[in-house]
C-alpha cells in the first residue's frame, strides 16, 4: 500500500517558512522538532487524517552532517518554495526496489517520540529532478498528523511537472485521484483548502 503522507516546504531559515505559509494559507503553522541525523528542524500543519505539511530547514544550532541533508538543503537558496512530497508506504524495501536510481537506501530515523525509515539519497537528490518522492515507512503507531490540531486545511491537488511527464506517471508507485502529472518544467503546485477558500503553493 502507498499513500500520500505530506508536503515538504524548504527554506533558508525555518522562520522565514513558516512566515511564508501563514501568509499564504492564512494559518498559523504549529511546532515540530529536530532531526539530528540531518541537522535539521521543522514545523508541521495538519491537512487532516494522516497528512500533513512539513516546513524544514537547516538547524543553525545543529552540527553538520557528513552527508548531504534532504530535499537538496545544503544548496537552498532564495524564498521559501514547495520543494518535495512524501509517499507513505507499507514495504519500504520493496518500494524502494521497484523504484528509479537515486530514489534513495533506507535509513533509521526519529524525531522525538516518532520513528520512522525513509529512503535517503546519496546526493540528496530525487530521481527526475526531485518531482519523484521521498519514500516513507512508519514505525509503530505514532503520526505526526494525529498530534496537531485540525485548523481546516486539507490538500485538494497536488499538480507534478516534469518534462518526461510519462516515465514519471508510470514510476509512481501511488495512484491518488488529487495527483496529476503533467509535462512541463520540473514544478509543484499544490491547491490547498483553507478556512479563506481555496490557496495555491508553487
Amino acid at each position: 500500500m502507498a499513500a500520500f503522507d505530506h508536503l515538504a516546504v524548504s527554506a533558508a531559515t525555518l522562520e522565514d517558512g513558516a512566515a511564508a505559509i501563514e501568509d499564504a494559507l492564512g494559518v498559523a503553522v504549529g511546532v515540530g522538532g529536530v532531526h539530528p541525523f540531518m541537522g535539521t528542524h521543522n514545523r508541521l500543519l495538519g491537512l487532516g487524517a494522516g497528512e500533513y505539511l512539513e516546513v524544514i530547514a537547516v538547524d543553525p544550532a545543529a552540527p553538520p552532517p557528513p552527508h548531504p541533508r534532504w530535499f537538496r538543503l545544503d544548496r537552498f537558496s532564495g524564498a521559501p518554495r514547495l520543494s518535495n512530497w512524501i509517499v507513505r508506504v507499507d514495504d519500504l524495501d520493496a518500494v524502494l526496489a521497484m523504484a528509479p536510481d537515486g530514489a534513495g537506501r533506507a535509513v533509521d530515523l526519529e524525531r522525538g517520540p516518532y520513528r520512522w525509515r525513509m529512503g535517503v539519497p546519496d546526493d540528496g537528490c530525487l530521481p527526475f529532478d526531485d518531482a519523484f518522492p521521498a519514500l516513507i515507512e512508519w514505525r509503530g503507531n505514532l503520526h505526526p498528523a494525529a498530534a496537531l490540531p485540525d485548523v481546516g486545511c486539507r490538500l485538494l491537488r497536488l499538480e507534478v511537472a516534469h518534462p518526461d511527464a510519462a516515465a514519471l506517471r508510470a514510476a509512481l508507485p501511488l495512484s491518488d485521484p488529487r495527483l496529476i502529472v503533467v509535462p512541463g518544467e520540473p514544478a509543484l503546485r499544490a491547491t490547498i483548502a483553507t478556512p479563506h477558500g481555496e490557496r495555491r503553493l508553487g
